[in-house]
């Protein structure tokens, strides 16, 4: 059916009787002559209810302008306007008791419109900053969903350590866990050092690389590479002193560290993007980085370069990745709530044994051009399913 939205009233119309959104908001009836002047949408029509409306929650960034993956925001409205449906973008604190203030892109004017929203009958939850999950509008917002009955999905961020625990807790995939932990204080970090002589020091709540270190141990001397710095520490107790506060304070891990796999004396990773897909856990795509300049991470942003994984693919690859995907999947709707979308890095070692390093919960987009037109066909596909339509 054509729905209607006039911008002079911030009102929604259709030809007939109708309600829109989770809140079922009844339509008012539009004359011919006042449709041909409001934007038109064609919705599905399920008892009476016009829909799906998705919603995707996002935040503000400091000018108070809307943040988060405009790109992604473009692709899914555009995916989900050819299939009858419809988006809207907006931020815990744009939510009210039967109505929402979000910002509606129209891709034939290239252009985003404000517009009061009915309820959506679904949330994307792509709040792009871990400190605005931790502030009451983002709470309140999600206990109103609960509330509402209306489907949230992904719950949050992830935390490195807790997923660490999970994952070495998880007999499916134990296997694949270097060994963590927490930095808490000196006597257990040196004596981790001290075990392993190589380690990696990394932001329980950081993303892209930032942040993280190898740390080697020669003798009593320690090195500390970072990806912009490098220090040399006659022992222990000259690192911590200058290091304690900032491991401390920003909740580090470390972890021992491993001998990659390499192609052409560079290591790579693999990059696994993986939706809920049929009553089950699937893998969307797989890439690889490969680093080039240094070897603590193989990010894209950090000078990583992106390899085809089909030149790498063999059946070992397939079965490990699949098993995590499928794996992480199960593990994560059973502990931290149901996750549609997730990402994976992984690794080989030189032994050729698999590492997980980590799970991403709000994957940020792939460079393979392939991989991300497939995640928009997965995620549409989702909305479509769990919205009810």
């Amino acid at each position: 059916m054509r729905i209607y939205y006039d911008w002079a009233s911030r009102t929604w119309f259709s030809s007939n009787s109708s309600t829109l959104g989770s809140n079922h908001q009844p339509l008012s009836i539009i004359s011919p002559q006042a449709a041909r002047d409001s934007l038109a949408f064609s919705l599905f029509l399920q008892n009476g209810n016009a829909g799906p409306v998705i919603g995707i929650l996002t935040g503000k960034g400091k000018d108070q302008s809307i943040a988060g993956n405009g790109p992604l925001f473009k692709a899914l409205q555009k995916s989900l306007l050819e299939k009858s449906g419809i988006s809207y973008v907006f931020t815990p604190e744009d939510l009210k008791d039967n109505s929402v203030n979000g910002y509606i892109y129209i891709p034939r004017q290239d252009k985003w419109i404000e517009a009061r929203c009915p309820l959506p009958h679904f949330v994307y939850n792509r709040v792009p900053f871990r400190k605005l999950e931790k502030t009451e509008a983002y709470h309140k917002a999600s206990r109103f969903f609960n509330e509402k009955a209306i489907p949230f999905f992904n719950p949050g961020f992830l935390d490195k350590f807790e997923v660490y625990q999970l994952l070495k807790d998880h007999p499916p995939l134990q296997d694949y866990i270097p060994e963590t932990i927490l930095v808490t204080g000196p006597k257990a970090l040196k004596d981790f050092i001290r075990k392993y002589n190589n380690v990696y020091l990394k932001p329980a709540n950081g993303s892209k690389g930032k942040g993280i270190y190898q740390l080697i141990q020669l003798g009593k001397s320690i090195s500390l590479n970072g990806l912009q710095d490098s220090f040399r520490y006659a022992d222990f107790e000259h690192f911590w002193n200058q290091w304690d506060t900032h491991l401390t304070n920003k909740s580090y891990l470390a972890q021992k560290g491993i001998s990659p796999a390499k192609i052409e004396g560079k290591r790579f990773d693999f990059r696994i993007l993986a939706h809920y897909s049929g009553g089950k856990y699937s893998v969307t795509g797989i890439g690889i980085r490969q680093s080039q300049e240094q070897d603590i991470t193989t990010h894209i942003p950090n000078g990583g370069v992106m390899i085809p994984y089909e030149s790498l693919r063999t059946k070992e690859h397939d079965a490990f990745i699949h098993t995590v995907a499928s794996e992480a999947g199960k593990l994560l709707e059973k502990t931290k709530g149901f996750h549609g979308e997730y990402s994976i890095d992984a690794g080989l070692t030189d032994q050729g044994t698999y590492v997980i390093y980590e799970i991403n919960s709000k994957p940020m987009s792939f460079d393979e051009a392939w991989i991300e037109e497939k995640r928009i066909e997965e995620l549409t596909r989702l909305f479509f399913s769990l919205s009810g339509f």
